[in-house]
């Protein structure tokens, strides 16, 4: 029996509150080394691609630039665009932003990519409501939520038209964008860059189903993986697309030890790097929207209710969409449900934890599960360190995964979309997928 191939992701850890930044193994986040050593080790270990998320502008806490957690890097497209110098097959996965950015613009910056890589580059599409971002930009940024896709659809057929154009005028009049003139590069290796798309809203499933190669999820268990899985791969036929033109590729994190219960104590340690004391009370300070550095982190959650009319404490970041009186009530149960933890230990268990721990044989088995129970095609990896978070994983793991046949043994092609095993944009359905 043929097993399902898993597809790797690796995500250079940054723009996050999960990156222990202050690990004497930590590295820079700036110093081009740090991202060649991540991408060749990425390479290495033969995975698809390696994948930079997106930072706009700094987050604000209580008015003060928020400096728990790492929070920018250069610019996207120049650090992809150097690491097509310095691999061969790695693909080099940018997000680039469908809101505050024009069409003709980012049709030449990842046509360009794709040409100087060989075939490798691939653009995240994500959309933005967000006001406060916003303000960086000429347009004022803010769009209404319901209009997000909206836009990012018409950015997408636009930029599709300029890629198919052979140089032929182009001409898109709609409600977004009206564009008129000749593209000035010819298709590149994959006819498209690769596309991907980050999103759980109906209308998010949607519009990955209808344009996106790749969706980044967030969805941590098998049951709401498969649940996700075939919710979204359902809706591909509609749009004339194959279960195989969408891979669903889940965001993890994982913790290697040398048995499992060496790994498990890792996580926990790891856990708490994560969550300082300072990083407990700005987490609790969301919810609570009130100042709260007088409460001690050891100590129990407040009593004080949330101020409601005070949510946007901390901006540049929704992390809590719910209701805080529910969120507050909720994490009180917990709190008392588990022996009375202190605030720190409640925000450690409630604000995420490491997804994949274990040693490397438990790891790889926990792995292929997901992925020959159709929970997801593969994983995007977010390791908590710089640069060498994909060390142990791609010289242990890596091998467990070859031996059960899940993964592969040598790339299949030079492209980006060989490599996920993608039709070109205009090839037509096998009679098996259209079936």
């Amino acid at each position: 029996m043929t097993r399902k191939q898993i597809h790797l992701g690796a995500h250079f850890p940054g723009v996050n509150n999960t990156t222990v930044w202050s690990d004497p193994q930590a590295g820079s986040q700036t110093d081009f080394a740090s991202f060649v050593r991540f991408a060749q080790n990425a390479e290495r270990g033969l995975m698809d691609f390696l994948f930079l998320a997106e930072g706009l502008r700094l987050r604000e806490h209580r008015g003060r630039i928020h400096d728990l957690d790492v929070v920018g890097r250069p610019d996207t497209l120049t650090v992809l665009n150097a690491l097509a110098a310095v691999t061969t097959n790695l693909g080099l996965a940018g997000t680039i932003n469908t809101t505050f950015n024009e069409p003709y613009e980012l049709a030449k910056q990842f046509a360009s990519l794709d040409h100087l890589s060989g075939g490798r580059a691939a653009w995240n599409m994500v959309t933005s409501s967000d006001a406060f971002t916003g303000e960086n930009f000429r347009r004022g940024g803010f769009l209404e939520r319901s209009q997000r896709y909206e836009r990012a659809a018409e950015v997408v057929a636009v930029v599709r038209k300029l890629w198919d154009s052979r140089g032929e005028p182009v001409e898109h009049h709609g409600a977004q964008f009206d564009v008129s003139g000749r593209f000035p590069l010819p298709p590149g290796p994959q006819g498209h860059p690769v596309l991907i798309q980050a999103g759980d809203s109906a209308e998010g499933r949607d519009f990955a189903a209808a344009a996106a190669d790749a969706i980044f999820t967030l969805h941590g268990t098998l049951e709401a993986g498969q649940a996700f899985y075939t919710d979204v791969k359902s809706r591909l036929p509609r749009h004339g697309r194959g279960e195989q033109d969408l891979k669903i590729l889940p965001g993890v994190t994982f913790v290697l030890g040398d048995t499992d219960a060496d790994a498990h104590e890792q996580a926990a340690h790891i856990r708490r790097q994560q969550v300082s004391p300072q990083t407990a009370i700005a987490f609790l300070e969301q919810i609570w929207g009130r100042e709260l550095a007088e409460y001690d982190p050891d100590g129990p959650l407040p009593d004080v209710d949330p101020d409601v009319d005070n949510v946007s404490i901390t901006r540049g970041r929704v992390r809590h969409a719910r209701d805080p009186r529910a969120v507050a009530q909720e994490w009180r149960d917990f709190a008392a449900a588990h022996g009375g933890l202190s605030i720190r230990e409640v925000v450690i268990e409630k604000t995420g934890r490491q997804s994949f721990v274990g040693a490397p044989r438990t790891v790889a088995a926990e792995m292929d599960l997901f992925v020959q129970s159709d929970a997801c095609d593969g994983f995007i990896l977010v390791p908590h360190l710089t640069p060498g978070g994909l060390d142990r994983f791609v010289a242990e793991v890596v091998p467990e995964l070859q031996d059960r046949g899940s993964y592969r043994t040598a790339y299949s092609g030079p492209t980006l979309r060989d490599h996920l095993g993608l039709r070109h944009p205009h090839a037509p359905l096998t009679r098996q997928e259209s079936a």
